[in-house]
């Protein structure tokens, strides 16, 4: 019996959460030491264009909605009242002071490895934290990959993007089983993406 003493923080825009991110998320707890993941929904990343984000308050709350009935997932709007743009590093600091009982773990892709060494303060992430990571396609080897702090872990490889799906919406095609159903339910309601 693995001891389920971590808390993964998954951080993302989630623009849209979607059934990907569910899987990986549950894949993440009940196959490794991890017992509850966090998704941490971004104001903006630093990489990362603002242009094609939808407003913070719903993203964050198509992510509420997404794990509401799922005691094992949360969903935190932290980054909302942090300096922006919201750096890891600072958002692990300010966690780790508010919840010194939590053991927290990130939770990656391995798309993020090549260009690890541009975050913030990524020697000290490597050095105080633990990094989980799920596979992503054509994923170039990085000078990171064996470092004991990056875990491996053998998820499901999961194609589904955030970006093919705001894409098809704005084809107009019908991509409800991408989604969770009230999140779909959601974003159809509010008219998102479709143009």
């Amino acid at each position: 019996m693995v001891l389920k003493n971590k808390t993964g923080l998954f951080f993302g825009s989630f623009n849209p959460i979607h059934q990907g991110h569910l899987m990986i998320a549950n894949y993440m707890v009940e196959f490794t030491d991890i017992g509850q993941v966090w998704f941490i929904v971004s104001p903006h990343n630093p990489l990362k264009e603002k242009t094609s984000l939808l407003a913070d308050h719903h993203r964050l709350a198509m992510a509420n909605i997404a794990v509401e009935d799922d005691p094992r997932f949360r969903a935190s709007n932290i980054e909302f009242h942090l300096p922006q743009p919201s750096y890891t590093i600072d958002t692990l600091t300010y966690l780790a002071e508010k919840y010194p009982e939590k053991e927290f773990v990130l939770i990656c892709g391995s798309d993020n490895l090549p260009s690890f060494s541009k975050w913030k303060n990524y020697e000290e992430l490597l050095t105080c934290y633990h990094l989980y990571i799920y596979p992503r396609q054509k994923t170039e080897p990085s000078p990171f990959d064996s470092h004991p702090h990056i875990h491996f872990t053998q998820a499901p490889l999961i194609e589904v993007s955030s970006s093919f799906i705001r894409q098809g919406i704005k084809e107009g095609m019908n991509l409800r089983q991408f989604l969770p159903e009230k999140v779909w339910k959601y974003l159809t309601e509010m008219h998102f993406y479709e143009k």
